[in-house]
């Protein structure tokens, strides 16, 4: 069965109705102050501190340097940290070695061919690979679905668990849990209702269809 991220938690009742209804991961949006869905260190920490033990929380950063990652993630004690961003392999060594026990995820921009070797230059290094569409500057976080061809060869190439996001929604996630084949799919945009608020009947629908494709 596929696993389900829901991103950009902002606020307590989104976190628990996502939970009952069955999400496995939550997305924090630490500190990305140009996201609309950002949140603060400290009311993400509140949050997940209340969250079931099933649930696995995603901080996820923008940050390229090590130390202020490290900070922010002692500080809100996530399962999953998800580089956001182009990021050193040096530095994500640096968060493995003083963060042993927390998984890194690595997004990776999901583009043309060239995006599967990007994908498989980071899989010794990192625990899961997010796909997810880029546009402009933006490296994710778009509300738009890129080439799943190129997301499927990806899930085929690695050795490490896919997570395939990007423009997904109630309506096209069946179709791309069949295409893709991916551990898990994230969503954001796809459920929202307003900024930093979640649907909640979009939400119960992405869940259940994702976990019955």
């Amino acid at each position: 069965m596929v696993k389900v991220k829901i991103c950009g938690i902002t606020n307590e009742e989104d976190a628990l109705k996502a939970a009952i209804l069955g999400a496995d991961y939550l997305g924090f949006l630490v500190e990305i102050n140009f996201s609309e869905d950002h949140i603060s260190r400290k009311k993400a920490k509140e949050i997940i501190k209340k969250l079931p033990l099933e649930v696995q929380p995603v901080f996820v950063t923008y940050l390229k340097k090590a130390e202020p990652i490290i900070a922010i993630a002692e500080e809100i004690n996530p399962s999953i940290i998800q580089l956001h961003n182009d990021i050193m392999i040096e530095e994500i060594g640096k968060i493995r070695e003083a963060l042993p026990k927390i998984k890194l995820t690595k997004t990776i921009s999901v583009i043309d061919n060239n995006s599967i070797q990007e994908a498989k230059s980071y899989q010794n290094y990192i625990d899961f690979i997010l796909l997810d569409t880029s546009s402009g500057k933006k490296k994710g976080g778009t509300g738009k679905i890129h080439n799943w061809e190129i997301s499927r060869k990806i899930v085929k190439g690695v050795k490490t668990k896919v997570f395939l996001a990007g423009g997904l929604n109630p309506d096209n996630i069946e179709e791309a849990i069949k295409k893709v084949k991916p551990y898990a799919v994230d969503t954001n945009s796809g459920v929202k209702k307003t900024k930093g608020k979640k649907d909640y009947k979009k939400l119960e629908l992405f869940i259940r269809r994702s976990k019955n494709a």
